[in-house]
């Protein structure tokens, strides 16, 4: 007798499965707390702290065009910035040729001590400075047909740098991908075109990775077509973007430490410094030459170069060049002395205290000596044509136009007297019926008087019994000598010391 239990065991089936729906709150409660354990024991975090993370931002910064100064402060700000906002990265996008090897060191420190995930976005080229950005990066990425290296180190004259340079350069970019964790030789045959990989480089050959080849090699962690693609790739979909562009302060700085508009600056400031002191005191024209030095200095404290004892340099050289004119006699070793001090506080100025590469020691001198240079060839040409153009008669005309009455004149100040003074401004020939001018002094020529003054070369003397401003042929003459007037132009004398009557 078969016999049949199919209604007592559907019975317990039944009870069974109510009581696991009874259950199944307290069972699925059990899981939740079971996985937020192991999540914490993972090191994981609850779900409402996973929002708050994926709500930081992602912060970019542009590297393009030529690597100068100026970027190095920039990014380190930037850097700053994305710590300070707590964003899940910095994106470095770039595209440059390259630059300074002092601004890119600066640079590579920076991205090495950040705190903060780092990304470098190969958008086209990252070429020499560049390519060592990229490589200071945790993470690569590139768009196709990207390329990076050719990082060989160039002079001023644009020819390969000397073998200690290029050595020094090889091992910098070795280390960096050695903190990377990438294939330091790659890095090595970037600078280097003596070393040779199978299968990517020969000898004599500098490398320049292509996007599939820094795939390959361990360059380029992902081919991304643009900045959407790579957020996606990188795990940064969703985040807020942050582009972080550059202040004005940090414009201003990559505009006045090149080299061209620096050495401009040094020239236009001593020049109006000395042009205002010649013409009689320090007024306006000083302030802006001031400003200049001031606008120069600055923007080279901004780049980490330039410091205070740089600035005291410059004005001990200014003030003894001011002593050496306007107190000590002829000149020597106080006029040697400033010039020294000042061409040393310049071009201490332009090179950088922590990274002195040859290069920016070759480019500061070279820029340096253009300028004072240039200021020597102003000065003369100020001397010699200025009172020519503008006779010393000062901006008063010595006759009133329709009168005939002489006007008020106004004695040459300053350097003018170098080129002595007396004459008018000359009118157009159109207004010549209309002024009365005085009649003109006999000439002065081979007569002799005495300094009243000493001449260095310029100064006051004594013809005839009247004064006149005269100037030296070069000679300096002290006070009470006797001279002798060689030419009189009507808006200068110029004089030498009287020879010695025989017999005396």
């Amino acid at each position: 007798m078969i016999r049949d239990e199919s209604q007592p065991c559907r019975g317990r089936r039944i009870d069974a499965s109510a009581r696991r729906r009874r259950n199944f709150p307290v069972r699925l409660a059990l899981l939740a707390a079971l996985g937020m354990v192991l999540a914490t024991l993972r090191g994981g975090a609850p779900l409402a702290a996973q929002t708050a993370v994926d709500a930081r931002p992602v912060h970019v910064v542009s590297i393009t065009g030529t690597i100068d100064l100026g970027l190095a402060p920039y990014l380190e700000r930037a850097i700053d910035e994305a710590e300070a906002a707590d964003a899940l990265a910095l994106i470095l996008e770039i595209d440059t040729p390259g630059g300074r090897l002092d601004a890119v060191l600066q640079m590579q420190d920076a991205l090495l001590d950040a705190d903060i995930r780092t990304i470098a976005f190969v958008n086209r080229t990252a070429f020499s400075a560049g390519a060592l950005i990229a490589i200071a990066s945790e993470q690569i990425y590139m768009v196709p047909g990207a390329v990076m290296g050719a990082a060989t180190p160039v002079d001023g004259a644009g020819e390969t740098a000397s073998e200690k340079v290029v050595s020094a350069v090889r091992k910098t970019f070795k280390t960096t991908a050695e903190v990377r964790r990438r294939d330091p030789l790659v890095a090595e045959a970037m600078v280097d075109p003596n070393v040779v990989i199978d299968g990517l480089v020969g000898s004599g050959e500098l490398l320049t990775l292509t996007t599939s080849e820094a795939t390959a090699w361990g360059y380029a962690d992902g081919v991304v077509a643009d900045r959407a693609g790579l957020l996606q790739a990188a795990g940064l979909t969703g985040a807020e973007v942050t582009e972080v562009s550059p202040g004005p302060a940090e414009r201003l700085v990559r505009f006045v430490t090149d080299p061209v508009v620096a050495s401009l600056l040094i020239t236009a400031a001593i020049l109006l410094i000395i042009g205002d002191l010649f013409v009689g005191g320090f007024g306006v024209i000083g302030g802006v030459g001031l400003l200049f030095l001031a606008v120069f200095f600055w923007g080279h404290m901004l780049a980490g170069l330039a410091g205070w004892e740089d600035i005291a340099l410059v004005v001990l050289g200014l003030v003894l060049i001011g002593a050496e004119i306007f107190v000590i006699p002829g000149f020597g070793v106080a006029g040697i002395a400033g010039i020294g001090a000042l061409a040393a506080g310049l071009w201490l100025a332009m090179v950088s205290r922590e990274i002195r590469t040859p290069e920016a020691t070759e480019r500061a001198g070279w820029s340096v000596t253009a300028a004072l240079l240039a200021v020597a060839i102003g000065t003369i040409a100020l001397f010699a044509f200025l009172p020519r153009l503008r006779p010393a008669g000062g901006l008063v005309l010595q006759a009133q136009v329709g009168t005939g009455t002489p006007g008020q004149t106004r004695p040459p100040r300053g350097w003018l007297r170098w080129f002595g003074g007396g004459a008018g401004l000359e009118l157009p020939p159109e207004r010549a019926p209309h002024v009365a001018w005085p009649p003109r002094e006999p000439t002065l020529t081979s007569v002799s008087g005495v300094a009243l003054s000493d001449l260095r070369p310029s100064g006051r003397a004594a013809f005839q019994g009247r004064e006149f401003d005269v100037v030296t042929t070069g000679e300096y003459i002290a006070a009470g000598e006797a001279i002798t007037v060689v030419a009189d132009e009507g808006y200068r004398r110029i004089v030498r010391r009287a020879e010695p009557v025989a017999g005396s």
